[in-house]
């Protein structure tokens, strides 16, 4: 009897050892967790044609359901058929420079430089006019900018910086640009405070490093990418942390772009980040029709 219980009370073990181990496996956080609104795990991924390689900014143009974006250090203009990206379309603007974010306003492009100054693009049937707001006329100090959004409140224009001399690891800021009157120029907008983002990463200090952000229609709140960080910060407009997510390395390989449809759907652009294709990443609003 002996030799036939020593079996049976193997597998038991065995069994309940592996009920234990899944039971701490359904319990604990996954790495890169999902909202309620969006399954970043599962995006849906579309390949861009290599001519934007160096995809650093997106606009979304719900008329035709396409974007426009722009690459880095090359005035070029792009705009991309989500459902046939290979039929895109091109229009030089400017010279070589290190353009870094796009919104699109009514039909007037607004195109951010590093140094943040701000490029005022127009179309006029076959020809294109441009005007340029220089950030470096209002500030000597070294600043680095690679995100442009609409505030819905203010109807201004934001820049976060990325790397201001105002800057801690405990604090981020923002300029506001007034597009209709841009003779009042730039001014300063937000200081966002940095601390309860460590906090919730189990950190005491943490540097943003904003590189893309955009107002979610539905929701209103900010969504800012960090593609060194590989992560998403939520806030209010106002600057106020809501939550952040962690994303997954492997799938946001160098996430430089953000726009959202007016349904709250939310497009992610990724540059090429020397392996694979530059990409468009779409993620359903799953709350869209409740």
């Amino acid at each position: 009897m002996s030799s036939f219980r020593t079996p049976i009370a193997f597998c038991l073990t065995y069994i309940i050892f592996c009920f234990f181990s899944s039971c701490n496996g359904i319990g604990k956080k996954k790495k890169f967790a999902d909202s309620d609104m969006y399954n970043f795990s599962r995006p849906t991924v579309i390949k861009l044609p290599t001519d934007v390689d160096e995809i650093s900014g997106i606009a979304y143009y719900p008329k035709d359901t396409s974007v426009f974006a722009i690459v880095d250090e090359d005035g070029m203009l792009f705009k991309i058929p989500i459902m046939n990206p290979n039929a895109l379309k091109e229009w030089r603007f400017d010279k070589r420079r290190d353009y870094e974010d796009i919104v699109l306003i009514d039909s007037t492009f607004y195109i951010l430089v590093s140094n943040g100054d701000i490029v005022t693009v127009k179309f006029n049937h076959d020809s294109i006019s441009t005007t340029k707001a220089n950030f470096s006329d209002q500030s000597k100090k070294v600043n680095e900018f690679e995100s442009l959004y609409l505030d819905p409140d203010s109807d201004k224009l934001v820049m976060i910086c990325k790397e201001c001399e105002e800057d801690t690891k405990k604090s981020f800021s923002s300029f506001s640009y007034d597009y209709k009157q841009p003779a009042n120029g730039y001014m300063p907008f937000v200081t966002a405070d940095a601390v309860p983002i460590a906090r919730s990463i189990g950190q005491d200090k943490f540097h943003v490093k904003a590189s893309a952000a955009a107002v979610n229609p539905v929701t209103e709140d900010l969504y800012i990418i960090s593609a060194v960080n590989k992560m998403i910060v939520i806030t209010s407009k106002k600057g106020e942390f809501k939550k952040v997510y962690k994303l997954d390395p492997g799938i946001y390989k160098q996430p430089e772009g953000i726009a959202f449809t007016p349904q709250g759907d939310m497009i992610i652009s990724n540059e090429f980040a020397d392996n694979g294709f530059p990409e468009l990443l779409i993620l359903k609003n799953k709350l869209k029709g409740r």
